[in-house]
Formats: C-alpha cells, structure tokens, sequence
C-alpha cells in the first residue's frame, strides 16, 4: 500500500479518465451521488464544484465523502476511497476546472462555464479504501 492509503496497484485508476462517483450526505440524510472529472496529485484527490450546487452545500454541512471509481476497461474492477473534505480551494479564474477540461476532453478550457458560476475545488484526503478486481 502506497503512503497515502492508496493501494499501489489500483493507483493507475486515479490516473485515468475514469470518472469518479462521489456521494455525499444530503440535508434529509439522505446519500446523493454524482459523477466528476477528478484529479490526483499523489497524497489529494480534487474536483470542481459551483458554489450552488447540492453537492457543495452537502461538504458544508458534512465533510465526510466516499468516492468510487470503476476501470473503464474492467467494470468488476474498481476503488472506492473514503474520505474528509480537508478544504475548498477558490477557484476564480477556473484553472482547476480548465486543467480537468484538458484531461477528460484534450481541450484548453472548460466548454459548458457559466460567466455566473462561482467555482471551487473540493480537497479529499483518502482515509480508507476498498477495491475489487
């Protein structure tokens, strides 16, 4: 297992284009699930919120946060990473956003902004993983 709680041979799926399907806990108690572009720099996983979304305000209220991400070439291969929200990074020219445009799309900038839209980047830091596959 890597240091940061990743295991090593599972890491390649936090290099892909795989989405990940992060839930979060809405305000009812209830889980609420998405996919997002992510990215990964090793120790962080991160990706891109606009302040109004449910998802952002559901980290508010509860930083807890659990994400899976399924191999595109193997669908009974997968990890899910358990972890806190440590912080939400601002993120007013949309570099982050920009940079997983880039990684998912090979284009520079994000096509679908919003001029309106207030974007931030979620910080996870992996607490505790499980895998398949």
């Amino acid at each position: 297992m890597a240091s940061n709680g990743i295991p090593e041979q599972y890491a390649d799926l936090l290099d892909s284009t795989a989405l990940a399907h992060v839930a979060t806990i809405g305000p009812k108690g209830e889980p609420q699930v998405n996919p997002v572009w992510f990215g990964w720099d090793g120790s962080k996983i991160r990706f891109s919120q606009t302040t109004t979304r449910q998802k952002k305000k559901n980290i508010d209220r509860e930083p807890r946060v659990a994400l899976s991400i399924v191999d595109p070439t193997n669908p009974y291969r997968y990890l899910e990473v358990r972890g806190t929200v440590l912080e939400i990074e601002d993120d007013p020219n949309n570099d982050f956003i920009n940079a997983m445009a880039k990684k998912y799309m090979g284009v520079d900038e994000y096509p679908w902004h919003n001029p309106g839209d207030h974007r931030v980047v979620i910080v996870i830091e992996p607490e505790h993983t499980s895998q398949m596959g």
